[in-house]
C-alpha cells in the first residue's frame, strides 16, 4: 500500500517522557473480569525518519519491579518467580527491527520483546496522535498502540485451575502503549 502522507518535520531523535507515557497491560482474572496494570519505571528512545518511516527505530527498557496493579499483594506475586522473576530478570526490553507505515497516521512497529530472557518478535500497530510544541519549547509527538501476546511464550506460565472450570489468569495479555516523546534539541 502506498501512502502519500509523510512527516519530514518530525525527523530526529526523541526520548520517551515517562511522566506523560503509560506502558500498561490487561489480563483476564478468574475468567470473569480484567486486571489492569502498568509499569512505572522505564526509559526509551526513538529515531524518527519522517520522510522514510522504514528507517525509524525505537528501544524501550522497562524495570520489571515497577509493576503496579494497585494491589500490593498481587504486585508482589507478579514480581515473584511465579511470574516475572524480577530478581533474576530485572528488565523487560523491546528493540524494533522494522517500522512500516500502514496508513496516513498508522504504523506497524515490529521488534524483539524480551521477557525473562525469552525473546520473541512482536508487531505493535501504532496510531500517530500528533505533534505539539509544549509550553517549555519542546517538540512532542504522541503515539498509541496495543498488541496481545501469550505470556506462556515468554516463560510466564504460573496458573491455578478454578473449580468452575477455566483458570485464574488468562494466557493472553494485552500490552498497551500511550507514548509522549520529546525531540532532542
Amino acid at each position: 500500500m502506498t501512502t502519500s502522507t509523510t512527516y519530514p518535520q518530525l525527523t530526529g531523535e526523541y526520548t520517551i517522557d515517562p511522566t506523560h507515557t503509560r506502558i500498561g497491560f490487561v489480563a483476564r482474572h478468574a475468567m470473569v473480569t480484567k486486571v489492569r496494570g502498568s509499569f512505572n519505571e522505564f526509559s526509551g528512545t526513538a529515531k524518527i525518519n519522517g520522510s522514510d518511516p522504514s528507517q525509524s527505530s525505537v528501544t524501550v527498557a522497562i524495570k520489571a519491579n515497577s509493576i503496579d496493579t494497585r494491589n500490593a499483594d498481587r504486585d508482589a506475586h507478579l514480581r515473584s518467580n511465579d511470574f516475572l522473576s524480577m530478581d533474576e530478570y530485572p528488565e523487560i526490553t523491546f528493540v524494533s527491527t522494522s517500522v512500516r507505515q500502514t496508513g496516513d497516521t498508522s504504523f506497524d512497529v515490529t521488534g524483539d520483546l524480551t521477557i525473562k530472557d525469552v525473546t520473541r518478535s512482536v508487531t505493535i500497530p501504532f496510531e500517530f496522535e500528533g505533534t505539539a510544541q509544549d509550553p517549555f519549547g519542546n517538540t512532542r509527538i504522541g503515539f498509541e498502540g496495543s498488541t496481545t501476546i501469550n505470556r506462556k511464550d515468554f516463560g510466564v506460565t504460573w496458573n491455578a485451575a478454578l473449580e468452575t472450570g477455566g483458570v485464574l489468569v488468562s494466557e493472553k495479555v494485552t500490552l498497551e502503549f500511550e507514548v509522549s516523546a520529546i525531540k532532542a534539541a
